[in-house]
């Protein structure tokens, strides 16, 4: 349940006056998993598609939701098409969720950044030096093949 006081709102006991949100939430140290179906089917899913890109859509969700109170959140699981698939596809699908979901504690998170990392400044908006020349949600993930990123 996402209770003020349990989920979100809580105050860091080492730093008074600090919330414990985006990665250090209450429920650090749990994972989401993100499980959808959408009808789109591949293009119209992309950054010029009709419906918008995917990561962009869920972003509120896994970002603003699961991720502001602390979870670890892992990449999704996207059944596309779910009102139009196949036998063969709907099998093909189910075969991934029962893989994504007994891989649970060996999947990578999405790396966003933790609010209190050091990555935003006082006014919780990233530093000049991190992720220069760039604007947009993605801003909002660490770049671990960048070493400038930081």
């Amino acid at each position: 349940m996402f209770l003020k006081g349990f989920a979100y709102g809580v105050t860091d006991p080492d730093h008074p006056g600090r919330t414990l949100r985006y990665g250090e939430g209450p429920l650090a140290g749990k994972r989401a998993l993100v499980v959808t179906t959408v009808g789109g089917r591949g293009p119209d899913l992309g950054p010029r598609g009709v419906h918008g890109d995917l990561d962009e859509l869920l972003f509120p969700l896994q970002h603003g939701t699961l991720f502001y109170v602390g979870y670890e959140v892992l990449p999704p699981v996207v059944v596309a098409g779910a009102n139009r698939v196949s036998d063969d596809e709907f099998a093909t699908a189910a075969k991934e969720l029962r893989e994504r979901v007994l891989a649970i504690s060996s999947t990578a998170p999405i790396p966003f950044r933790t609010q209190n990392g050091g990555d935003y400044d006082d006014d919780l908006v990233l530093r000049d030096h991190v992720a220069p020349g760039r604007a947009g949600l993605g801003v909002h993930l660490r770049d671990r093949s960048m070493e400038t990123d930081r």
